[in-house]
């Protein structure tokens, strides 16, 4: 490698100071040094919320600001079964707590099992160490694969490419040498060196970068902005609401102030729907912990929502469907090439890479160098050029030039030596060619004119869980597309070989256009020779078609795509580069982890959905209520505890068992619609109903007491159509669903039946007519919802 001595100047473009390099890096007492001046990357890699914030954003909430206030106005007027609405709010509030930091010690915990360790040489000795210790002159071993963690200067290149597009758009490799700057954020995507550390801690860009990007967040998702939409219209209704209520109780009836008050705490409370924001959050927390318990890390947590909703996987072969490491199963000497002397050159090309990939691997287990070949000049292997080259003098002193890489690369159209690669493609191996070159290794086309030598035929290791991980995405309608920089041939026949069938093409050949790409991948399954580039424009192709898209891969050519696609899934085994971009790592290499991953968005997505109309029916019975009460100048109908035993019976304990259930179906876009189609006729049957039950026990009871039980006519016949819009969302049946209905039912009757609880609930049927009629109500209901559900379902499908 080549070394420089730098003093210190300032670069014109980029104003830090080069700081002088040596070969060995620092001494231990020149680091201990700089980190007693504060010179240390102190940034950590991973951010999340401290438990103050986690508390924070649980307890400071809108609605809770509303409930807490409504909560001390009943604690001084009222008995406390009317308060009950208050410890609810503050038992979901803990939940939500703790579940969250729950979430946080998983995510945390399997951050720094994946977290990076730039390789740091300190003392002459190459050592491991955190990001957050690298030091103020550092110098960093890089290779391809890595991202660069902190902002330096290049001290030594051999063939190092550096890719900025991540930072700058273009996606066109850098070639560095000494002197050069490299900026964090970047990462290698060919040959090696070493950098020195110019600026650390939060003056790096990369730093500021993966600190935000990093963070435990629950935004960027269509959910979590539908439910927002949601509230903000809720806010809107509540208010005008509210204040009628306000009025007529306190002004107009001319009741009982502490009644009046408490009717009026009662009528407001139910608008607010608090247990959705929490169920969303405990729902997206036990998603986390579920998968970190299968070693997934979750860098976002809408990625849980995001795969949830993908259509599209496109699936990197090498790493994926193939595990890392292949073996030589064959050499084949070309033009009567000596089959020795190919040995030898096998061996020196495995030797001149410091950095080896899996295929040079194999090569290098296979045919170990002989030490009678000095490298004078090499070519890192390239994603974009594929292949790689060095330079020789040879033991005889002999200098010559060789490369390896795809035959359709290296060679011509129609050069016999690609008939036989065809063959051993289609038997799904792998096979590179060893050519020789008259041209330097720095020409702008060192292939062209190459001698064909040898073909290195490999075969790769299937992973033993890729056919069922297919099956699994075939089974739930996500198209799999291999998209692979090997031969197409070989790729389709590896695919086949998983039970993926359809038509194998060259990358090579599609049209750079678009619309015209997009069209090209919905016909095809595999694509081989796929360059980075490619793999990004495909991507984007998908997308602007509307598909969702997920992008798989382990090696530095998957970054960009990884980066684009609706989510980015990296193995844990793969390169920093592609596990800093991608919201989702495996960690444990398995590809069979993803249709777990798959599995805990639709249970999260597909339940809150299903939930969230539970909740937001009442917000509108809730609102309509008290528009009617104003507008017939009536007391409110029910308490604060009647409505905490409904909301308790009928939406938080089934919401809590149906957001936590198993669901395999696929996550629709159009959330808040398909919420709100079901909520507010829902809401407007079961308020209509409720008040017209309300109405006739007005005419039909008369005397002391009679408002008890009026009201608990009215709470028959709300808890009926409650129960039954429970019953209708808890569809298709399973054992457990029924047994969940039955026990919220049979929880009512117990209240109903047991003197104490009645009378704590102040819940009193007289005579047989009223019960009956409420039942009768009820049913009615029910019916006109049955109908009217359906009609939609049928007339405004989503």
């Amino acid at each position: 490698m080549t070394h420089i001595d730098a003093g210190a100047e300032l670069d014109p473009v980029h104003p830090v100071a080069l700081p002088r390099s040596r070969p060995g890096g620092l001494t231990g007492a020149e680091v201990a040094e700089r980190v007693a001046r504060g010179q240390v990357n102190d940034v950590p890699v991973r951010g999340s919320r401290s438990l103050g914030e986690i508390v924070r954003a649980n307890v400071f909430t809108r609605f809770n600001a509303i409930i807490g206030v409504l909560w001390l106005v009943m604690l001084f007027v009222a008995p406390i079964q009317d308060g009950l609405f208050g410890f609810v709010i503050l038992a979901n509030t803990g939940i939500g707590i703790v579940q969250e930091w729950r979430a946080k010690q998983t995510l945390d915990s399997l951050a720094v099992i994946g977290e990076a360790r730039p390789t740091v040489r300190r003392d002459g000795t190459a050592v491991e160490v955190p990001t957050n210790e690298i030091v103020l002159d550092d110098l960093l071993e890089i290779g391809p694969g890595d991202k660069i963690v902190v902002d330096g200067v290049c001290a030594e290149a051999e063939g190092l490419e550096i890719d900025e597009s991540l930072l700058t758009g273009e996606a066109d490799p850098v070639v560095k040498r000494p002197g050069d700057q490299v900026l964090s954020g970047s990462f290698v995507v060919a040959g090696g060196g070493a950098f020195t550390a110019a600026r650390v801690g939060r003056e790096a860009y990369a730093a500021q970068l993966a600190e935000e990007a990093s963070r435990f967040t629950l935004v960027h998702s269509e959910l979590r902005t539908g439910i927002s939409t949601i509230l903000k219209y809720v806010t809107w209704m509540m208010v005008p609401a509210a204040i009628g209520l306000v009025v007529t109780q306190l002004v107009v009836k001319n009741d009982d102030l502490k009644d009046a008050v408490a009717r009026t705490v009662g009528g407001i409370v139910p608008m607010v729907p608090e247990g959705l924001v929490l169920l969303t959050s405990v729902a997206f927390a036990i998603g986390v912990i579920r998968l970190g318990r299968k070693q997934c890390l979750v860098q976002e947590l809408p990625a849980i929502e995001g795969l949830a909703r993908v259509d599209t996987v496109c699936l990197d072969k090498t790493g994926t469907l193939t595990e890392g490491g292949m073996d030589v199963t064959a050499l084949r000497a070309l033009d009567g090439a000596d089959e020795d002397y190919v040995r030898r050159v096998l061996g020196a090309l495995g030797e001149s890479d410091p950095r080896p990939n899996a295929s040079l691997r194999a090569i290098i287990d296979a045919f170990p160098d002989t030490e009678e070949w000095r490298c004078v000049q090499s070519l890192p292997f390239s994603s974009a050029r594929k292949y790689s080259g060095a330079a020789f003098s040879g033991g005889d002193g002999e200098a010559s030039t060789w490369l390896l890489g795809a035959p359709d690369v290296l060679l011509a159209p129609g050069d016999p030596a690609l008939a036989e690669t065809e063959r051993l493609n289609e038997q799904g191996l792998r096979v590179l060619l060893l050519a020789r070159t008259t041209r330097d290794l720095d020409d702008p086309e060192p292939a062209r004119g190459a001698h064909p030598t040898a073909l290195v035929v490999l075969e790769q290791r299937l992973r033993p869980d890729a056919a069922d991980t297919l099956r699994y995405f075939a089974e739930q309608n996500v198209r799999a597309k291999v998209v692979s920089g090997d031969n197409a041939v070989s790729v389709g026949t590896v695919a086949a070989k998983l039970g993926l069938p359809g038509k194998a093409v060259d990358a090579r050949r599609l049209p750079a256009d678009r619309e015209r790409m997009a069209r090209a991948l919905d016909e095809a399954t595999v694509f081989g020779r796929v360059t980075p580039r490619q793999k990004r424009d495909m991507v984007g192709a998908l997308q602007s078609r509307g598909h969702t898209v997920a992008m798989t891969g382990d090696g530095v050519n998957d970054v960009l795509a990884l980066k684009d696609a609706d989510i980015g899934v990296s193995m844990g085994s793969g390169s920093e580069a592609t596990r800093a971009v991608a919201q989702i790592v495996l960690l444990d290499n398995s590809f069979a982890t993803l249709p777990s991953v798959v599995a805990e968005g639709r249970r999260v997505i597909g339940n809150i959905t299903r939930v969230a109309t539970l909740f937001l029916v009442k917000t509108v019975y809730s609102v309509l209520l008290a528009l009617l009460v104003v507008c017939w100048r009536v007391e409110y109908p029910f308490l604060p505890r009647h409505l905490t035993l409904l909301s308790t019976l009928t939406i938080g304990v089934p919401a809590f068992f149906l957001a936590l259930a198993p669901n395999t179906e696929r996550a629709r876009p159009h959330f808040v619609r398909r919420v709100m189609r079901y909520a507010v006729p829902g809401g407007l049957v079961a308020g209509a109903a409720t008040f017209a039950t309300y109405l006739i026990a007005r005419h039909h009871y008369t005397g002391a007491g009679s408002l008890t039980a009026e009201t608990s006519a009215a709470t028959l016949t709300l808890f009926l159509v409650s129960l039954w819009i429970l019953a209708i969302i808890a569809r298709p049946y399973t054992w457990w669903r029924v047994a969940l209905v039955a026990a919220m039912a049979a929880a009512f009757l117990l209240v109903l039946t047991i003197p104490a609880l009645r009378d704590f609930f102040a819940l009193r049927l007289v005579g047989p007519t009223l019960p009956w009629t409420a039942v009768g109500v009820a049913v009615a209901a029910a019916a006109v919802l049955e109908l009217v559900w359906r009609w939609i379902g049928r007339r405004f499908p989503v």
